[in-house]
């Protein structure tokens, strides 16, 4: 527990998870309230994820990764480290720390996304009945956690904030979606590839446009592709922890 305690902050004492969390409500968040303002018609459940699911996580995985990559940077990782000389147990409390923080964000951009919905679309039906429908939208938490986990590895193993950074955004918001154009494999590819599963898991039934993952033929149930998702994430975990413990800090 000290060591979460001390994590905690550490994290807080710099400005950027502040900043990252801001942005990260105010593009979830805000482009649900652009579409729900725009639309003369109904907005779907759906409609109000779109930034959460595309958008927000992003900035997440940003932060999730500076948390790490600043230590680095500035040579706290060594103090870190002499302080407690079990390296895995300071990285694995750095890391649920994080993850924690990532999770309560991705809720409170799910269900603050509804609710603007709500309020400034009154006619559209948005409650959250069915067990589909609530996975649709308290996923999101989930997601962001193992999102979280994932950009904490990259930081480890890559330790400088540029490069992780610009892993992490061209891996999620751009390469698993054009492996999909690779002609015959491309879409094979993406029923395995890790965000690409963590998006079928938020799906809501038959996948469309506006859910993500349209024409992919997914091996794996929903909650198959998050068990997945959260194993690629523990896996990429271990090694970082690994390489972390072999190499100087």
């Amino acid at each position: 527990m000290t060591l979460l305690a001390v994590e905690r902050i550490k994290l807080f004492s710099t400005r950027s998870p502040y900043w990252c969390s801001a942005l990260a409500i105010v593009l979830g968040v805000g482009l649900t309230a652009i579409i729900a303002a725009a639309s003369e018609e109904q907005v779907s459940l759906g409609l109000t994820q779109i930034g959460s699911a595309q958008l927000a996580i992003a900035v997440v995985l940003v932060m999730a990764a500076i948390a790490v990559t600043t230590e680095y940077r500035f040579g706290t990782i060594r103090s870190t480290f002499l302080a407690v000389p079990n390296r895995t147990s300071a990285l694995v409390a750095k890391t649920v720390v994080v993850a924690f923080i990532a999770g309560v964000l991705g809720e409170i951009i799910a269900f603050g996304s509804v609710g603007i919905a709500k309020l400034l679309s009154s006619n559209s039906d948005l409650s959250i009945n069915t067990a589909a429908e609530w996975r649709h939208v308290a996923g999101v938490g989930i997601v962001y956690a193992i999102g979280a986990i994932i950009a904490v590895a990259v930081g480890i193993l890559v330790r400088q904030t540029a490069g992780a950074v610009s892993i992490l955004l061209v891996w999620q918001m751009a390469a698993e979606g054009l492996i999909g154009f690779i002609p015959k494999v491309g879409i094979k590819i993406q029923a395995w590839l890790p965000f690409t599963n963590a998006t079928h898991f938020l799906t809501m039934g038959a996948d469309s446009p506006e859910q993500g993952g349209a024409g992919i033929d997914f091996k794996l149930s929903q909650w198959g592709s998050l068990a997945y998702f959260a194993g690629i994430a523990v896996a990429m975990l271990v090694v970082a922890l690994i390489v972390a413990k072999r190499r100087d800090a």
